[in-house]
């Protein structure tokens, strides 16, 4: 149990990558206060982490409002006593090419993904700095802010620009002893997410179509799962990590570390 008696919090629990997180967390001892800005989505995760046997509370809360994350942390503090570990998941998927974005979407797109992690790392920060007993922060990036994608202009730079923001934030934190390191996904196996939708009492999600082959394109031959990252977060939360800060953590089957042109399996 690496994180028995830890206190994480987990922003953007949907069934999918931020409940694997959670759950990932919980089933390691630690206590996870699941955020959402979707009141389903941050309740039915906690319910689901205290079904396992796990100790969980959700909070709905929009990451974009420092209000509403000042509350989040405030109730986290009142409930649990303080906060070891934060996983700035929640974000905004998908996109337009630089030519048709809007404006508005643009904003809210970069407002999640972006200012909602310094937000959430701010406030977090902040109790960890009174609390004098360290912590770690996980930011959660994407094979997307490593390489240019056509159509997804708002996505791509949000996790590009979260990239550096850990490097700067683990710079501004390091001496208070609070870690920061990003985590990167990439494409993922859509099936462990669609069967928790499932367990949480919704009805399974039809896949989606997808113009590229990408279990034919990574290295390893498969993607991972939600499971696959909540390991890596797990790493990067307990003392197995003390001496890591800055990094980013890539859990893509190898997606960025291979040659451009190369299709593994073809």
């Amino acid at each position: 149990m690496k994180l028995r008696d830890k206190i994480a919090i987990v922003t953007g629990t949907s069934p999918n990558i931020g409940a694997g997180l959670a759950g990932g967390l919980a089933a390691e001892g630690a206590r996870v206060v699941c955020v959402d800005v979707v009141d389903d989505n941050a309740r039915q995760c906690a319910e689901w982490i205290r079904g396992t046997g796990g100790d969980a509370l959700g909070i709905t809360c929009d990451v974009t409002d420092e209000a509403q994350v000042e509350r989040m942390v405030a109730r986290t503090r009142e409930r649990y006593g303080g906060v070891d570990v934060l996983v700035a998941n929640a974000g905004i998927l998908g996109g337009l090419s630089v030519l048709e974005m809007p404006l508005e979407r643009w904003s809210r797109q970069l407002g999640v993904n972006l200012t909602g992690t310094f937000l959430c790392t701010k406030h977090v920060a902040r109790l960890m700095v009174e609390q004098k007993r360290g912590g770690s922060i996980i930011v959660i990036a994407s094979t997307a802010a490593h390489q240019g994608q056509a159509g997804n202009i708002g996505y791509c730079t949000s996790k590009g620009g979260l990239l550096n923001f850990t490097r700067a934030a683990a710079m501004d934190l390091a001496g208070h002893g609070i870690r920061v390191n990003s985590l990167t996904p990439t494409a993922t196996d859509a099936g462990e997410g669609h069967d928790r939708a499932v367990a949480w009492g919704r009805p399974r999600g039809e896949g989606r179509s997808r113009l590229l082959d990408f279990p034919r394109m990574v290295p390893m031959g498969r993607l991972p799962s939600p499971r696959h990252y909540a390991r890596a977060a797990v790493f990067l939360a307990s003392d197995d990590a003390e001496m890591i800060t800055g990094l980013d953590l890539r859990v893509d089957a190898g997606a960025i570390a291979k040659y451009w042109p190369w299709i593994p399996h073809a």
